[in-house]
């Protein structure tokens, strides 16, 4: 007698864990249709308006200087694509300053609104002479997630130093316009 009874409760219970995990699941798939998908490859310029934090310093007179550095910023695109646009920007850096050489090495992660990021290392003494203007470096675009997988590429760029920040801690800020050159393999 109480087998009906049961049977009508499961039913119910079932019914409602069905349409809970059919709206889950119609969320997830709108959500990687809406997502913006991006070019397969291409070429744009962007900016990332960086301020660098000085985390610590190996300083010895006369001989050199090696500083940590972090920087944090925004990027812009400067043709108004959604490419590298309004994305965040954090990198680790070591600026190393010994007689006549003077570089900057590092790596940053690119995160847009989806959490999706592009990772890239850098450096001061990789100069792309094909573009003059954009004589500070190179970063070689190593990889990333989400819409991101499988991305490599180079950007040329440039350093332009804006006005010094007030207060202690020796923040400085800088435009960094680069030129990008990307490919997605799937």
């Amino acid at each position: 007698m109480n087998r009906p009874r049961i049977a009508g409760l499961i039913a119910p219970m079932t019914l409602a864990t069905t349409v809970l995990l059919c709206g889950a699941l119609m969320t997830l798939v709108s959500a990687a249709v809406l997502a913006d998908p991006i070019e397969k490859n291409g070429t744009t310029p962007y900016v990332t308006h960086f301020i660098f934090r000085p985390l610590m310093s190996i300083d010895i007179p006369g001989l050199g200087t090696a500083t940590n550095l972090e920087a944090v910023g925004t990027t812009q695109n400067l043709k108004g694509e959604k490419m590298l646009d309004k994305m965040s920007a954090r990198c680790a850096a070591l600026s190393v300053a010994s007689g006549d050489k003077k570089y900057i090495d590092g790596a940053c992660v690119l995160t847009d609104s989806d959490g999706d990021r592009i990772f890239s290392t850098f450096d001061t003494r990789d100069l792309d002479k094909s573009q003059p203007k954009l004589n500070c470096g190179t970063h070689i675009i190593t990889g990333g997630t989400g819409k991101y997988k499988g991305i490599s590429g180079r950007e040329p760029f440039a350093c332009i130093n804006m006005p010094a920040l007030a207060g202690p801690g020796g923040y400085f800020s800088m435009d960094i316009p680069h030129n990008t050159t990307w490919e997605v393999k799937e």
